[in-house]
């Protein structure tokens, strides 16, 4: 078979080069069951004759929403996307008014939905969109549920008309419609090729130093993303065995047992299971604890290409023997790396890992790039840590006077559905401009600095860069989440979540009972002394002068965050406005 050119050629390529009997893996009442490349290719071809039944016509919009990452979502969207039709896939954490908004807005004709929590939440709305019918990956009603719907796909006489249509999709065909989850303002349709997407995916492959099918990789991050959905695309393309976790809350449990070989993560993911390690670590007594402590802080000293030294690598190969492999061994003991993207990564978890024989590779992109735009490699000098690594094949960054990042290249988005006036904005001259500030260095790797639009002045006229401000306040065990605030105010301060878990531990450890999380003058003292402490990496015009705690956690369900983990500071910034206001009025 030829090298693919649309999204649905890399099912088919393993197909002919590499069929694989555990293709797709997944877990259900407590079982894994596999199917193979034959029957995801089988049940692809049912779901395409089923929507031709339907009444689906090439350039339909179908939407798709799952809460946890499922085979089924993969059957659809080769189903949809072979028939010259287009996936819409959804966040399973959008309220009623968002889907009701996107499914009018990309004019989704039918939307599958994967259990009956989100069957009830969009049947709520249905009646004001032009969906055409309502469909689950279960049984919960007769005449909309899984099996009636592939019953639909039965005729197999409609097979050639699915082979015919198949034949006239080209590259340069519109593949997707993403919607962002957005940290600001109303969800942008993206419009993606399939030439966008598959392009990405081979050069952000050139960038792994993987060349056999014999791997396992675990999917847990929404595959409504484009992060996880182009890596599925990569693993199907290669033929890996991708195994779904049951859910992130399972995630420690399903590594153990499927054992990936790599995987992609988000930094706040990482962070929290870095932060479960240094719990355990602090548990320990005696010269166990001492040598969990000694293991860490070689760890945060790690440079790469063994330029510390002999005297540095020896120890450090003592590390990995008595304490790092453990760390392996509870990723599931064969994490040869990690890819991580989504936001900015801190330096020293990937100084951490990495000297733990787990490299954590960053990359750098958006939905708008489909998504890679520069990736590390370990090969040829292609990692240092601080960046996101060199730019991948055949794509062209340039900074800008005011220091964002331009991005043209093949992987740039086709423009906004719906908005001309945006595409226009946001691609000038063929350049994609980011709404991210960086830097390429002499040895031409990217460096991320902060977000054009999160920038802001205070009144003094001082710039502050709230994201790398956050990264380093992040680094303290009792900061589970931390959003600098100050446009055109005399300071910079702060509102903080604490790391519950760690705080209730650090007042049992001191036989103190927390009464009151924002008012109790300990917890406020001690959060101080971490700000203090961080403060002094910084100007005096960016340290933080004060503070405010809030009272719950911060959660996607809740609005805090997106989908990736990433923070909301609209919403954050409405929801405690009491808060800013007592800390610029006090």
């Amino acid at each position: 078979m030829t090298k693919p050119t649309r999204l649905f050629d890399f099912p088919y390529h393993q197909l002919a080069q590499y069929p694989q009997e555990n293709c797709l893996v997944s877990k259900k009442n407590n079982q894994w069951s596999a199917i193979s490349t034959q029957q995801y290719l089988d049940r692809a071809n049912e779901i395409s004759r089923a929507l031709l039944h339907l009444g689906v016509q090439p350039n339909d919009k179908i939407a798709i929403i799952t809460t946890n990452n499922d085979p089924k979502w993969h059957m659809l969207d080769i189903g949809i996307l072979q028939i010259g039709a287009q996936n819409v896939p959804l966040y399973p954490t959008f309220s009623e008014q968002d889907y009701e908004y996107i499914l009018n807005h990309s004019d989704a004709v039918y939307c599958f939905v994967s259990d009956a929590v989100l069957y009830d939440k969009v049947q709520k709305v249905i009646d004001k969109t032009q969906i055409k019918a309502l469909y689950t990956f279960q049984e919960i009603e007769e005449s909309h549920g899984w099996n009636t719907f592939l019953d639909l796909g039965s005729d197999m006489g409609l097979q050639t008309q699915v082979d015919q249509l198949k034949s006239q999709v080209k590259g340069e065909d519109l593949a997707t419609i993403i919607y962002t989850s957005g940290t600001t303002g109303t969800p942008k349709g993206v419009l993606l090729t399939h030439h966008n997407i598959v392009h990405n995916v081979f050069a952000t492959g050139n960038k792994l130093d993987l060349h056999t099918n014999k791997k396992r990789v675990v999917s847990y991050l929404p595959v409504c993303h484009i992060f996880e959905r182009a890596a599925s695309y990569y693993c199907q393309y290669m033929g890996f065995e991708i195994h779904f976790a049951e859910s992130i809350d399972k995630l420690g449990e399903n590594l153990k047992e499927i054992k990936p070989n790599f995987m992609a993560v988000v930094p706040r993911l990482l962070e929290k299971v870095f932060d479960k390690i240094v719990d355990k670590g602090s548990d320990l007594n005696g010269i166990k604890k001492n040598l969990f402590f000694w293991a860490l802080a070689l760890g945060e000293r790690y440079k790469p290409y063994k330029k510390n030294g002999f005297w540095y690598e020896s120890q450090l190969q003592i590390a990995n023997k008595i304490i790092f492999s453990k760390w392996r061994d509870a990723l599931g003991g064969q994490l040869e790396f990690m890819l991580a993207g989504s936001a900015p990564m801190q330096d020293r978890l990937v100084r951490v890992f990495t000297a733990a024989q787990i490299p954590v590779f960053e990359g750098y992109g958006m939905t708008e790039t489909s998504p890679a735009v520069s990736v590390a490699d370990m090969r040829n000098n292609g990692f240092k840590i601080g960046t996101v690594g060199k730019v991948i094949d055949d794509v062209e960054v340039k900074i800008a006077e005011d220091g964002e990042i331009l991005v043209k290249g093949p992987n740039i988005m086709k423009g906004y559905y719906k908005d001309d006036a945006l595409t226009h904005q946001t691609i000038v001259d063929g350049y994609l401009h980011t709404g991210d500030i960086g830097e390429l260095d002499k040895d031409g790797f990217l460096k991320i600095t902060d977000r054009k639009k999160e920038m802001f002045k205070t009144s003094g006229g001082k710039y502050i860069a709230p994201a790398y401000l956050e990264a380093n306040f992040k680094k303290s065990r009792f900061i589970e989440q931390i959003m600098v605030i100050g446009e055109g105010q005399k300071m910079p301060a702060a509102l903080i979540q604490p790391n519950m878990e760690f705080l209730q531990e650090w007042a049992r450890r001191h036989d103190y009972q927390i009464e009151n999380l924002v008012s109790d003058t300990r917890v406020i003292a001690r959060i101080q002394k971490e700000i203090d402490h961080f403060n002094q990496q910084f100007g005096r015009w960016e340290q933080i002068k004060k503070f405010e705690i809030t009272p719950d956690l911060w959660t996607i369900e809740a609005g805090h965050l997106t989908p990736t983990l990433k923070m909301r500071r609209k919403a954050i910034t409405k929801m405690y406005q009491h808060l800013i206001d007592k800390i610029y009025t006090s």
